[in-house]
């Protein structure tokens, strides 16, 4: 089969090469069958506004009463690292674009400066109540457990004589004050670092001075209080805290006059010009070097600093007013990871063990995974899956096979001690041929990537960096086996990194096969992102960036086709993030078209539902919970038709980066797949409903019984295995 093309020729030409069998498509619709109907200018939510709306989500979670209190903690601190990020990339480029006239507006017809101006009032709002959720609710029933985070007023005599002891060993010797003055010119904030702005006063001279401290890094952030870590409490001093009280010490002699706190957030977007830098790698570091230099984006500020305090630091800074954050409590609540970190069972979330899928479960006689692969295709879905007896013990068993030939690997992001990358370099050392595409450019993995290439590459595995102008972002994989008189190839297309500690945390799904037209197509594509191949067209799959986006609008208006010709059509999708306007108009076409359309979107959703004439037929819903739902799946009901894969419905992923969608047809793996849709589309699964004018509401919301999809897939995975 050609995904991008719907002639009946094209298909029973494919279908005789022995792709696999697709339903026949319905004819093609004529012009004068086609919606006429114009849509509206006014047919898009805004994307970062959207994108802040999720952020309300996890912050919905953490005030949720019902979640264990630890859990509560850490969606705090995701809200927080989230927020970090969106301002580093996000609020970043559209400031760079302000900055420099390019008033290229919104989907939804705003331009940079309007678009920063909701975001800075949204986001102030939501960082208030970030932080009235963790002062008012979190932290005292935190403390009801025994958990304190106290400030250095609440110690006593022998606590405070302790962590005095703790800042002089372990903290003091670290610490650098970095005095403003003619001489000493006002110091670089790196991004992310906390930092105290301190005044001091000279007892003899007289006059006030300014000075900066940066809190340090390396150093816990919390400082535990106990000596016995055993103890049922466990009481935590901020370590700026312990810094401000001894301010003393770090300015001797100098009268302490104030002390606030403050963080500066710096764009970290970088800017690799491809096509002028000869090296790739050296081009990145250079970049990834000045990244820590960026222009501020974001200054936030304890809510009590004084107001000559914060003058000082928006004109040391060049900060804009509007960038300011005022934060009551504690700043950068990402500390609470720490926290989540305690051995407290009763106050977390069930402890969770992935499952080995049973094709790969042990038998008697053990059992390669080639020789599973060759009765037919498996599904895992992770975490529920283990992947490390899945995924990763098919690239380890290619590795230790003698009759392996040769693994061609993509590398996304994968964990600091992989055991894929170990794979990897064991099967090169063993003298098998070894390609890693290792994507160095994927956002704030960059100088990891970077390691793992070179580690990679003194192994002898032949490493390569993908196209130029565009991020390798599919995940895949492709074995070479020698199986007698015969070359076998077996492969993995997935919706997840290659790193097994995100692969418990992060809903993904990924297909291992055998099915020789899969691994016809991933040779091809490895064969354009090593060499100079021209593949745009491919017999099983779908490949970004010619050819994802095409092939779902064409089965989109073939579902539109089946509905008018009155047979049964839909389309549920599960993505994590909908904006791309091309499909977003397919799917208002085809709710015109009185096409049923259910979207499960985690993130960012561009689409407005529920809006007569343009899209009544479409249903929006956003699920939420202790794992972080990240698998795209498609099902095109009228075609029926079920793909996954690496692609999300944004531009960057359809038009800038390389995408793998693959069909999911074997007899054991559709109905895996329609179980998850049918779970997370259930009408009493807990989730938020996307409205019309854009408000996302909590669902169901009258009192029926809810169900909570992923323990419910948790209990599905149990019983199948």
């Amino acid at each position: 089969m050609e995904p991008a093309g719907a002639a009946a020729g094209a298909a029973g030409a494919a279908g005789a090469a022995g792709a696999r069998a697709v339903p026949s498509a319905p004819p093609a619709a004529t012009n004068a069958d086609a919606v006429i109907t114009d849509l509206p200018d006014d047919r898009y939510f805004n994307r970062e506004l959207s994108w802040l709306d999720f952020n309300a989500r996890v912050l919905a979670l953490a005030e949720d009463a019902s979640q264990p209190l630890l859990e509560r903690a850490k969606f705090l601190a995701i809200f927080a690292s989230n927020l970090d990020e969106f301002y580093m990339v996000r609020v970043a480029g559209l400031k760079r674009r302000d900055e420099t006239g390019l008033s290229v507006r919104s989907a939804d017809g705003l331009t940079p400066r309007e678009q920063l101006e909701a975001i800075g009032a949204r986001t102030q709002d939501l960082a208030e109540q970030h932080a009235r959720a963790f002062l008012d609710d979190v932290r005292p029933g935190l403390a009801e457990h025994g958990i304190r985070i106290v400030s250095w007023s609440d110690l006593d005599d022998f606590e405070k004589l302790r962590l005095s002891n703790y800042f002089s060993e372990r903290v003091f010797p670290v610490l650098t004050p970095l005095a403003v003055d003619p001489a000493h010119p006002f110091p670089y904030i790196s991004g992310l670092s906390l930092n105290l702005a301190v005044t001091v006063r000279d007892p003899k001279e007289g006059g006030e001075r300014f000075a900066r401290v940066k809190v340090p890094d390396n150093v816990p952030r919390l400082v535990r209080v106990e000596a016995q870590r055993g103890s049922e409490t466990a009481t935590f001093l901020p370590l700026e805290g312990l810094i401000a009280a001894h301010l003393d010490e770090l300015f001797f002699g100098m009268d302490v006059l104030e002390c606030h706190v403050f963080r500066v957030t710096r764009n970290a977007d970088l800017e690799v010009e491809e096509d002028r830098d000869e090296d790739l790698l050296q081009a990145l570091e250079r970049e990834l070097a000045r990244r820590r230099f960026g222009p501020p984006v974001r200054l936030e500020v304890a809510d009590d600093m004084t107001e000559h305090m914060l003058e000082l630091l928006l004109r040391e800074l060049e900060v804009d007013p509007h960038d300011v954050m005022q934060v009551p409590g504690l700043l950068d609540l990402s500390c609470l990871f720490q926290l989540h970190g305690l051995d407290r069972k009763q106050l977390k979330d069930p402890p969770f063990v992935p499952a080995t899928h049973p094709a790969f479960g042990e038998r008697e006689t053990p059992k390669s995974v080639f020789a599973t692969l060759r009765e037919g295709d498996v599904l895992v879905h992770h975490p529920y899956d283990s992947f490390s007896t899945s995924v990763q013990r098919f690239i380890e068993q290619a590795a230790a096979d003698p009759h392996v030939l040769a693994i061609k690997q993509t590398l996304y992001r994968t964990s600091g001690d992989s055991p894929i990358v170990d794979a990897l370099i064991d099967a090169a050392e063993a003298g098998k041929q070894v390609v890693a595409l290792v994507e160095i450019k994927a956002r704030f993995d960059e100088q990891a990537n970077i390691k793992w290439a070179r580690t990679l590459e003194k192994a002898g595995v032949h490493v390569v960096y993908g196209l130029v102008g565009l991020k390798t972002h599919c995940k895949t994989s492709l074995v070479v086996r020698q199986e007698g008189s015969t070359i076998r190839r077996y492969c993995h297309i997935g919706t997840g990194n290659y790193n097994p500690k995100t692969a418990r945390l992060y809903e993904d799904i990924g297909i291992l096969t055998a099915e020789p037209t899969i691994g016809a197509d991933l040779t091809d594509l490895f064969n354009k992102l090593t060499g100079y191949a021209n593949q745009e067209r491919y017999r099983s799959l779908l490949v970004a960036p010619y050819g994802v986006r095409r092939g779902i609008i064409e089965r989109i208006e073939r579902e539109i086709e089946y509905a008018r010709l009155g047979q049964e059509a839909g389309i549920r999708i599960k993505v994590n993030s909908l904006v791309d306007e091309q499909v977003i108009d397919s799917l208002y076409r085809a709710s015109q078209a009185g096409v049923p359309v259910d979207v499960v979107v985690r993130g960012t959703c561009s689409l407005k539902p529920g809006l007569p004439g343009l899209s009544e037929n479409i249903r929006v819903r956003s699920i939420l919970g202790r794992f972080l739902e990240h698998s795209r799946i498609i099902h095109f009901v009228g075609g029926e038709e079920r793909w996954i894969g690496s692609a999300d419905m944004m531009h960057r992923n359809l038009d800038r980066r390389v995408e793998v969608e693959l069909q999911v047809t074997d007899r054991r793996s559709v109905p895996q797949i329609d179980a998850i849709l049918d779970s997370a589309l259930d009408p009493a699964t807990r989730c938020w409903v996307l409205h019309s004018d854009g408000e996302w509401v909590a669902s169901p919301a009258d009192g029926t019984r809810v169900r909570d999809h992923q323990v419910e897939l948790l209990r599905l995975h149990r019983a199948l295995g």
